[in-house]
């Protein structure tokens, strides 16, 4: 389903908006799935979604996947 979204516009073309954060959203979930699991990897990803309430701010929010499930801060920008 990630894979679709990317290929298909992503936020852009789905929600009409940039994501706030680097790496996006899409890639951040994907690479979290990739790391711990689909369920820990969707967690994330969903925590990460759940942050990303400014509509299309000026700088964007660098946060890479944690090395370690147990690092994950939340909230970092």
């Amino acid at each position: 389903m990630i894979t679709f979204y990317r290929n298909t516009g992503g936020g852009q073309r789905w929600f009409g908006i940039d994501c706030n954060f680097e790496p996006t959203c899409s890639a951040y979930t994907l690479e979290s799935i990739q790391k711990f699991g689909t369920r820990k990897g969707i967690a994330l990803g969903w925590e990460r979604i759940r942050r990303c309430g400014k509509r299309d701010c000026i700088c964007k929010c660098i946060e890479p996947v944690p090395r370690h499930y147990k690092d994950y801060k939340g909230d970092v920008c």
